[in-house]
């Protein structure tokens, strides 16, 4: 009998690009049948505070609020490298310190960076979809850009401040800039929740050696809000051969991320990610 494991992601070209290798058929195991579903990433955190599904992208920000109902993997990572979401203004305004911006979550890794550099400013949360338009006609002084949004933001819009740099600042430089990942219900057998990592990590290995012509086919698909051009460019940021697997160097950024957010009162602990992964060497020891 087939086992049923939903997954839910972003709607955006790098989560897309990451598990389309499944649905497409290109991976997987004939007892696991992969459900999908997209949704904002906002959606995602807080239905993983309701452990609605079995696999589910999220912010790594959000992790240490799941820690006891998810675990976290360690594939389809999202990290800036000298580049991220940025904070956006019409062209030539002034900010002042209590300025109104719209984030895209409460649970968002931007938000959280954001807050550590603007701690007067007036927040609203918003669709990461609409931030750019609640600038543009006023009904906030600024907002910060996700997904896509970074590449294609109107010409009335200039960036106030990178993500990046405050990330730059806060951290003390020299780390990846953690972004988003994935995680999975610990209430799953650890049998199987291995193998779904596996199976998820497969096919973002093989997305990344066949990105044409897996991009092709998204496009052909409608499944990308951006041109191929767009896509292209997009994938070289968020989805390449570092999302494959977390290598040490992100995973010391994403403890640091976790550290900021513990001395500057976000967390009630303070967390290192790999108390917290699938331990993938039980199939060794159980074999051995």
């Amino acid at each position: 009998m087939k086992k049923n494991i939903v997954v839910a992601h972003s709607p955006d070209a790098d989560d897309i690009f990451m598990y389309y290798a499944i649905k497409f058929g290109w991976v997987g195991k004939s007892d696991i049948e992969f459900k999908n579903l997209a949704l904002d990433i906002e959606t995602l955190n807080q239905e993983a505070i309701k452990n609605t599904y079995d696999v589910t992208a999220i912010s790594f920000a959000l992790y240490p609020f799941i820690k006891d109902e998810y675990a976290l993997l360690k594939t389809a990572v999202s990290f800036g490298e000298g580049y991220g979401p940025k904070l956006i203004k019409i062209k030539g305004k002034k900010l002042k310190p209590n300025f109104k911006v719209a984030l895209s979550g409460e649970y968002t890794t931007n938000a959280l960076i954001f807050k550590l550099a603007y701690p007067k400013a007036k927040i609203i949360y918003k669709n990461f979809l609409d931030i750019e338009e609640a600038v543009l006609n006023g009904e906030v002084d600024a907002g910060v850009l996700i997904h896509e949004s970074i590449l294609t933001y109107n010409n009335n819009l200039e960036v106030e401040r990178e993500i990046w740099d405050i990330w730059e600042e806060f951290s003390g430089g020299g780390l990846p800039l953690p972004l988003g990942g994935m995680a999975i219900r610990r209430s799953l057998p650890i049998t199987r929740a291995i193998e779904v990592e596996n199976i998820l990590t497969d096919a973002v290995r093989v997305g990344d050696k066949n990105r044409k012509v897996l991009s092709k086919m998204l496009m052909q698909r409608n499944l990308i809000r951006v041109d191929e051009e767009k896509l292209d460019k997009y994938l070289d940021l968020y989805a390449n051969k570092d999302s494959v697997s977390l290598n040490p160097l992100q995973i010391k950024a994403i403890d640091k991320l976790y550290e900021l957010g513990f001395e500057n009162g976000f967390f009630s602990e303070k967390i290192e990610c790999e108390s917290y992964f699938v331990p993938s060497e039980y199939m060794d020891f159980r074999y051995s």
